[in-house]
């Protein structure tokens, strides 16, 4: 019974643990160019009372063990990186990536980070920032007077500029792409940061092989489903409470065992 008190702890550690992963998900619900999580556990070392096939009197083998379980733990957290909605805007330098691959951006430690989020602005340079300020890998210049900024599928930035009635390159936009996407640490601020489980970034232009293709005037919103969060949340809750509901139960038995008398 004192096993069972310290089983159910690891198993109520573990949806709580489920119920913050299901809770960043739905706050994060109109966050642009999110990225679910998912909570995956694995259960805990056993206790073998008897090993199977244990030999015992006359011979005999036992054909089935006896092991006790000793819980449940944390596993990792996996980053879900299917394909949210798309969300029409008037920001010309707003954009969406349709497949696989992420932006470059240039942190002020010099340290390159990826990004989903498309919403781009223009800096008080020229230069294409996030909204943090946050520049834009290879850096894009948008002249002071420039009209009609068009980016095509393949990342080409054009525009027509000093009074031109036919566009001209302005820049060309670089994707990069990861062996294991899911293995990326997340920093904050819709940006990730490559790590050796998610391999070394491989760029390329968009629409090559591997890489998505970049829409215009769009943007990737998050891909958490809300109904699914609800019935996820629905699940933890009920298996928080039967976890709830066995330490109950051992204490109940605990004090049956503390009754007896002779």
């Amino acid at each position: 019974m004192i096993r069972s008190l310290f089983t159910a702890i690891t198993g109520m550690e573990a949806q709580q643990t489920n119920m913050d992963v299901t809770a960043n998900n739905l706050a994060n619900v109109n966050t642009t160019g999110f990225k679910s999580s998912r909570a995956d556990f694995q259960d805990l070392l056993y206790q073998t009372v008897r090993a199977a096939g244990s030999s015992q009197a006359q011979g005999v083998q036992v054909p089935t063990g006896i092991q006790i379980g000793l819980g449940t733990r944390m596993a990792g957290t996996q980053k879900m990186f299917s394909q949210g909605g798309f969300q029409e805007t008037d920001n010309p330098y707003d954009m969406v990536i349709e497949g696989e691959g992420f932006f470059q951006v240039k942190m002020p430690t010099g340290e390159t980070a990826y990004t989903r989020d498309g919403h781009f602005v223009k800096g008080s340079d020229g230069r294409l920032v996030t909204s943090d300020g946050y520049l834009l890998d290879p850096p894009i210049t948008v002249p002071a007077d420039a009209t009609d900024i068009t980016i095509g599928e393949d990342g080409t930035v054009s525009a027509k500029t000093g009074g031109a009635t036919t566009s001209e390159s302005i820049g060309q936009l670089e994707l990069v792409r990861f062996s294991n996407q899911a293995g990326l640490d997340s920093v904050g601020r819709n940006l990730y940061r490559s790590c050796p489980a998610s391999g070394d970034p491989i760029t390329g232009e968009a629409g090559k092989t591997g890489f998505g293709t970049i829409r215009q005037n769009m943007l990737e919103m998050s891909n958490v489903s809300v109904v699914k969060e609800m019935v996820n949340m629905i699940m933890a809750q009920r298996a928080y409470e039967v976890n709830s509901k066995c330490i109950t139960t051992s204490d109940e038995m605990m004090n049956i065992a503390n009754s007896l008398r002779r």
